[in-house]
């Protein structure tokens, strides 16, 4: 069963944190998001390489996509630019908003989205419990 959550966040709010307070505050233990556009005054992203960037510029919010849970998020996004260009990565802490965020989350019931040490990544990966 999949329960649909729409909300706007607000000029100034960070996209990830707001994401994630969301989450818990509803107790959400799987989510993905279904749809999320807008624009953000601010971004920083982990690029491919893993470095981390900040963009201190205007640009719309082109896509986002990932998995949400109390136990974390794992967010990428798309930004374009004023002039058309296109950058993307991993959705870090400081990706303000500029006029609006339009998000659709869905939640899974019956499954839980956990996060645990993946030896050959490095990183917390998901794991779906049932």
């Amino acid at each position: 069963m999949l329960k649909i959550h729409a909300f706007r966040l607000l000029p100034g709010q960070d996209l990830k944190a707001s994401l994630e307070q969301y989450v818990r505050d509803r107790q959400i233990k799987a989510g993905v998001i279904l749809s999320g556009v807008g624009s953000l005054q601010r971004a920083t992203l982990r690029l491919a390489d893993e470095s981390l960037k900040t963009f201190e510029q205007k640009f719309e919010i082109v896509s986002l996509t990932g998995t949400l849970s109390q136990d974390g998020c794992h967010l990428h996004i798309s930004l374009g630019d004023s002039q058309g260009q296109v950058v993307g990565g991993h959705l870090k802490d400081g990706c303000l908003i500029y006029t609006t965020a339009e998000m659709v989350i869905g939640e899974i019931s019956d499954v839980t989205f956990k996060r645990r040490p993946d030896q050959d990544t490095g990183f917390n990966e998901l794991v779906v419990e049932s």
